[in-house]
């Protein structure tokens, strides 16, 4: 069984070192994060078109601008929308959709609506996703870290309102539904001082990684060994201390063993994401397992 440790964690990153496993596991993990793990994302948008008068200048906005609707579209799709799966289900199977048509479909269970209004000044004004409403609890509002992601900017006498309509999804259906980025993995590294004189050449740069770093001449803390891998590049190939290093340390694999590591785009924390993911696999696994015993 796979065992799992985690290196690093923040809400946007994860980095882990997975145990007993191989590269086929690592990369099938690294493709169900990105297709399988379902997400909320904008879906659907309806701009209200037409012209509009402020009651108090008289001045007109009509609702133009330099972006068409279809890329404004596209920047709201990518906008990430807070996701909690225990509280949403997917479009396809909400019950509240039952013979309604398909442009019909959507509730509370199913989809979040947000709601835009904003009008242009004689300097610009920067629409953003802060001034994305939300037609529902407060927890579902833009998340505040991305709240200044530009979405168009208006000038006097336009102005644009529109409704949005997140939904869950997954990324093997559209790349909006992908909640990870940067998702990778390499096998983990120990490092051994096979020449201990001509180590000297990167201890006397005084750099991070020493020497009292190697227990019994090996390193395998596996953050320093990351360090140091890139510190051996002011000694490597290409360099004038190429000859006085040679081959003064050895990098090797460690067999079984992979460090794991992706970031999110917000709209889950990378735990959460994690988790979803193995959850996801081991479906996947199980039924396949199923399928197995059925035909043998």
């Amino acid at each position: 069984m796979v065992k799992i440790e985690i290196i690093e964690e923040r809400d946007d990153h994860v980095t882990v070192l997975l145990k007993e496993t191989d590269r086929a596991f690592a990369n099938a993990l690294r493709r169900t994060l990105m297709t399988n793990v379902p997400k909320m994302a904008i879906h659907r948008v309806r701009f209200e078109l037409g012209t509009i008068t402020d009651s108090q200048t008289g001045d007109v906005f009509e609702s133009i601008g330099a972006l068409p609707d279809e890329v404004i579209a596209h920047r709201l799709a990518m906008i990430p929308i807070p996701t909690f799966h225990d509280e949403f289900c997917f479009l396809e199977d909400d019950p509240g959709n039952e013979g309604l048509p398909r442009e019909e479909w959507g509730t509370p269970a199913s989809q979040i609506i947000y709601h835009c209004s904003a009008r242009g000044t004689a300097e610009g004004h920067v629409v953003t996703a802060g001034d994305l409403n939300v037609l529902g609890e407060d927890k579902l509002q833009i998340p505040e870290l991305y709240r200044k992601i530009p979405i168009t900017k208006l000038y006097l006498g336009q102005y644009i309102e529109f409704y949005a309509y997140a939904v869950l999804g997954v990324g093997s259906d559209h790349s909006k539904w992908n909640p990870v980025s940067g998702v990778s993995f390499s096998s983990r590294k120990i490092a051994n001082i096979a020449k201990p004189k001509k180590a000297k050449a990167l201890w006397d740069l005084d750099l991070t990684i020493t020497s009292k770093d190697f227990k019994s001449g090996k390193l395998d803390d596996i953050q320093k060994v990351e360090t140091l891998i890139r510190e051996m590049h002011h000694v490597g190939d290409g360099t004038a201390r190429i000859d006085d290093f040679a081959d003064a340390i050895s990098i090797e694999d460690v067999p079984g063993e992979y460090l794991f590591s992706f970031d999110t785009d917000g709209s889950m924390t990378a735990r959460t994401a994690f988790a979803m993911g193995c959850n996801a696999l081991a479906s996947r696994f199980n039924d396949i397992s199923n399928q197995l015993s059925e035909e043998l």
